[in-house]
């Protein structure tokens, strides 16, 4: 008589359905990593989509302001800075992880890198300052969930109590004014290259990296295979706790780009900079298609989905609609991006 073949919860290590997305693909998981796939594309364009209907609906309503040259290069850059903590974002919620801190991390680095004593260094001095405060408050969040064993809502949750109140604690609640001239002037029309602010430029540039880390490269796989399932990734030869750790370390990173970018738009550093920036960034993630259970998402989706959320507020605050209003908006598109991930999923499985 032929012995059943055992069944999965009977299996070694790595041998059932869950370990999937970390074991090489076999045939009967590669139609439905195809459906997925091609379910990610058309997710994008049905974005793209949105973002065209959108520019169209502000075109109609104020044909004259929302169509203005200024107005559009103040949507591309008011994106931008919110758009480069979001690729940060999405890599750390791909790898299986959530980054609440990245507001705070934001606001900590803007007020550091302009201290009076920092920017005696000018330009170098600031922008440098920025970015390692961002990769130290990124490296504490990394040591605490990938060595320490906390769990990554806790720990990025401290770190959001922590940097805020050391910002507050550094500008005494004051505004920092810069006064370096070579900073101010990116923010400038004269800067513009080709009509596109530097700073537009600066998250082309993010994007254009992330989306090559994420899917040409050994740190990108390892990424999708820490979040799809950490314990088959890490029976595949992977070091989990250090992927984790290189994951905050470059939420970090572009929290102290984003930090420079801000500082660069609002000519000052506050210790409210950056307020909010964790639910705007992990919401455009979610919309682009990432899970938040790990182990897929998109660079491009992210990006499209910070370019809705940015082109609805400014259609909102050109037609004088309070900030509830967008807020109920942004809660109502974060569900059913969420409801169409879960039929995605299922269709997937089938």
């Amino acid at each position: 008589m032929t012995q059943p073949a055992p069944s999965a919860q009977h299996q070694g290590p790595g041998k059932g359905r869950a370990d999937a997305p970390a074991s090489p693909p076999s045939k009967k998981q590669g139609p439905g990593a195809r459906v997925l796939g091609f379910r990610a594309d058309v997710r994008n364009l049905s974005l793209l989509g949105v973002l065209v209907v959108l520019v169209a609906v502000g075109g109609i309503t104020e044909p004259d302001a929302f169509l203005d040259t200024g107005n559009l290069q103040l949507i591309l850059t008011q994106a931008s800075v919110i758009g480069v903590v979001t690729v940060g974002v999405t890599f750390v919620i791909i790898g299986g992880g959530i980054d609440l801190s990245v507001g705070a991390m934001v606001a900590l680095a803007s007020v550091w890198a302009t201290t009076l004593a920092t920017q005696e260094y000018g330009f170098a001095g600031i922008l440098f300052t920025a970015m390692i405060v961002g990769l130290a408050a990124g490296l504490v969040n990394g040591v605490l969930i990938a060595y320490g064993g906390l769990v990554p809502f806790i720990a990025t949750l401290a770190m959001l109590a922590s940097a805020r109140g050391l910002a507050l604690q550094i500008t005494d609640g004051k505004t920092q004014i810069v006064t370096v001239r070579s900073v101010l002037d990116l923010g400038l029309p004269d800067s513009y290259v080709l009509g596109i602010p530097p700073l537009v430029l600066v998250f082309a540039a993010v994007t254009v990296a992330g989306w090559f880390l994420l899917n040409r490269t050994t740190f990108g796989r390892r990424t999708v295979a820490v979040g799809g399932n950490a314990e088959a990734a890490r029976l595949a030869g992977i070091d989990v706790r250090r992927q984790r750790l290189y994951l905050y370390l470059l939420s970090g990173l572009c929290c102290g780009i984003a930090a420079f970018m801000l500082i660069v738009l609002s000519g000052s550093g506050q210790n409210t900079n950056g307020n909010l920036y964790e639910l705007d960034a992990i919401a455009a993630a979610i919309i682009g298609g990432t899970l938040l259970s790990g182990g897929r998402g998109t660079i491009v989706g992210s990006v499209l989905g910070v370019l809705v959320f940015t082109t609805i507020t400014n259609i909102f605050a050109l037609n004088n609609l309070q900030s509830d209003v967008q807020q109920i908006a942004k809660g109502a598109i974060i569900v059913a991006a969420v409801l169409v991930q879960r039929r995605t999923l299922r269709g997937g499985d089938t």
